[in-house]
């Protein structure tokens, strides 16, 4: 099996101000691109070890497979959890994931001060999350370090915002609280959701 880059549903451009075209380019061409790349590479020379029964060759694969699978993973979701304005960006979620919301961190703004707080936080590169826990069903905050999936936690991945530097810097340099707090302008919240409503259905 191949895996390949997912479709955008907006141009480069369409994020700005809060993204701007051409981080959007690199980070979508470049950095997502290559995590793809080096996935197929992974994961084909792991089938063919797998073949010839070569258990030691394939165990120090499975961190590039963790590593580069773990990116495509999140930033897959990361586009999806983004829409221009134009296109219902930004806002605050309706029914149950805001009731939701507001049962496990008692209102919209706390959560989103919640996360932000959180997000910004993170030391070196990584991402943070709103997930869902399926079985407790309820709603968690957490970080993932580098390019983590959220399943390696156990949780089902909702919102991701990306703190990696190639996300931000160009246009954000140093300030990494300036593009968390911006981001909340482009949040799609029908995609969130929806992967809300989708994981908690039993």
């Amino acid at each position: 099996m191949t895996y390949k880059m997912p479709d955008l549903s907006y141009d480069f451009g369409a994020l700005e101000p809060v993204i701007s075209g051409k981080i959007m380019e690199i980070h979508y061409t470049k950095h997502h691109q290559t995590y793809v790349n080096n996935l197929n590479i992974a994961v084909e020379k792991y089938a063919e070890l797998e073949k010839n029964h070569q258990i030691e060759a394939m165990i120090p694969l499975q961190q590039a497979i963790k590593f580069n699978g773990g990116g495509h993973i999140n930033h897959s979701i990361f586009w999806k959890n983004l829409a221009p304005v134009s296109q219902g960006g930004g806002g605050v979620p309706q029914g149950a994931l805001l009731a939701a919301i507001n049962e496990a961190f008692g209102s919209f703004d706390q959560f989103k001060e919640k996360m932000t707080q959180m997000t910004v936080a993170i030391q070196g590169s990584g991402w943070g999350w709103l997930g869902y826990d399926k079985a407790k069903k309820e709603l968690l905050l957490t970080t993932c370090a580098n390019q983590d999936p959220l399943s390696t936690q156990g949780y089902t991945p909702l919102l991701g915002i990306d703190v990696w530097e190639h996300a931000y810097y160009l246009q954000y340099m140093n300030v990494r609280a300036d593009y968390v707090k911006n981001i909340w302008n482009i949040i799609n919240w029908n995609d969130v959701s929806q992967r809300f409503e989708t994981h908690q259905a039993p």
